[in-house]
């Protein structure tokens, strides 16, 4: 039979209003008698029931999620899922709020986090963007005990709590192998499509691609960069200028968004002389695209299973309790044409 509060209090010699005072963290306790109380805890094998405490008590946690508003494919697919997640959040006593800034706006950013930590929430989710000012406010959350989780894109030697989303370095590396693979002895260079390089994934990525071709296909060069900022017009115009100062190129690693643009571009192309091209997120763009042939792979993350991870992290973190770190591990999935879903 689990022992019950009604126990601690027996074993400690002291009331149940102790009892409770001690293990919700609350003052007005002398440090001898919370020792009593701890020790039986301890000599007890007490675990504190969570929530059935929280049900009790009738508590609501409230979570911010802040995402860039912008017309990117997969943002508004994890916008998607997030308000299918609301619906049995709720059932949950969880209530979500969902906060847009502009994209690649660190200031916007920034701003958003501090009115989150003004309104006191029990935790903040958002799409992180590395700038100085992000990294404050992402400080100033800590301080106040506000547990916050980036999401898809990380803030690495940060005071965050939790990262759901993809390995970027493995994304990056996966889509270099993958490219020298199918490239095979076809000659020219390969450009890389960023949407910005102000965010921590798509750094990795091209990072990790970077390497991949110095290590296993040295004999391949590769493009300047180029960032894109996740709008097709811009893309487009980008792609088409670079196969227009490098008629031989032959490989495209787009990393970012705006593939509208990218797919405008491909399609362009001479017959014959359309570069292989691995791009990010299965959406209703990149799925045509694999079947029409534009696009030879797309590497994907699970942008729902990123949402409830970031919602079960932040529930266990205003509960003190543990992660299931096996659980909030987000899986790379590969996509080709004969392999779609």
């Amino acid at each position: 039979m689990k022992p019950t509060v009604h126990d601690i209090a027996a074993r400690a010699g002291v009331s149940l209003a102790t009892v409770d005072r001690v293990l919700n963290g609350r003052p007005g306790v002398r440090a001898p008698t919370r020792e009593k109380v701890e020790a039986a805890v301890a000599e007890l094998g007490f675990v504190r029931d969570v929530a059935a405490a929280n049900l009790a008590k009738s508590r609501v946690y409230t979570f911010a999620f802040i995402i860039p508003a912008n017309d990117n494919s997969f943002m508004i697919g994890l916008r998607g899922e997030l308000e299918a997640v609301r619906r049995w959040a709720a059932q949950d006593r969880i209530s979500i709020q969902l906060i847009d800034v502009p994209a690649f706006d660190a200031e916007a950013l920034a701003s958003a986090l501090d009115a989150v930590r003004a309104e006191q929430m029990d935790g903040v989710a958002f799409v992180a963007i590395d700038h100085p000012h992000v990294r404050e406010a992402l400080e100033r959350l800590a301080e106040s005990g506000l547990a916050a989780v980036t999401v898809v894109s990380d803030l690495m030697n940060s005071s965050r709590a939790h990262y759901a989303g993809i390995d970027n370095l493995a994304a990056g590396r996966t889509a270099a192998t993958l490219l020298g693979r199918f490239l095979g002895r076809r000659d020219g260079p390969i450009l890389p499509v960023a949407g910005s390089l102000q965010v921590q994934d798509h750094r990795e990525r091209l990072e990790g691609f970077q390497s991949v071709l110095r290590e296993q296909f040295p004999e391949r060069s590769i493009l300047p960069v180029v960032e894109g900022g996740d709008d097709p017009v811009r893309v487009e115009a980008l792609v088409s200028q670079a196969a227009a100062d490098h008629p031989e190129l032959a490989g495209i690693y787009s990393f970012g968004a705006g593939n509208r643009g990218l797919i405008r571009a491909l399609a362009a192309f001479p017959p014959g002389r359309r570069p292989v091209t691995i791009g990010h997120e299965l959406t209703s763009v990149t799925r045509a695209a694999l079947l029409a042939g534009h696009i030879d792979a797309v590497l994907n993350q699970d942008a729902g299973h990123e949402v409830r991870s970031a919602i079960r992290v932040l529930k266990a973190k205003a509960d003190g309790a543990g992660v299931v770190v096996a659980q909030e591990r987000i899986r790379i999935d590969i996509f080709l044409k004969e392999n779609l879903p």
